[in-house]
């Protein structure tokens, strides 16, 4: 099991934090424009927590540095199916994370959510 997902399945943000390297970009299922650096990255991971409910991961597929982690959630009571997909640098840590989710009422359900916490992740990312 790749350490992202245990730090997850435990809500451990910390251990999640730690995970990441400093120049990590995130991609996310609903904005266009990636999101660079740890501090960043690590407010918009609390953030996803925050807004998604029964979240699980369910397959784990790994490939040298490249991993994808299958995951179910719902958000508003509407379902989704996602993907994280990690890429490591040389060091182990993420420098790399593209999340993907469908169904479209999901995504929407999505993107609703995280631009209501995005002051909130602005903020504690410019706390760091």
């Amino acid at each position: 099991m790749h350490p992202f997902r245990q730090a997850v399945e435990a809500r451990d943000t910390d251990a999640i934090e730690g995970l990441l390297a400093d120049d990590v970009v995130f991609t996310s299922p609903v904005a266009f424009k990636p999101y660079p650096g740890k501090a960043l990255t690590a407010a918009i991971l609390r953030g996803a927590m925050r807004v998604f409910e029964n979240f699980r991961y369910v397959r784990e597929i790994a490939d040298g540095r490249n991993h994808a982690l299958v995951f179910e959630a719902e958000i508003d009571g509407k379902a989704l199916t996602g993907c994280d997909f990690l890429h490591l640098d040389e060091d182990g840590r993420i420098d790399d994370i593209m999340v993907m989710v469908r169904p479209l009422s999901g995504a929407n359900a999505l993107a609703e959510a995280m631009a209501a916490q995005f002051p909130r992740i602005q903020q504690e990312a410019s706390r760091q």
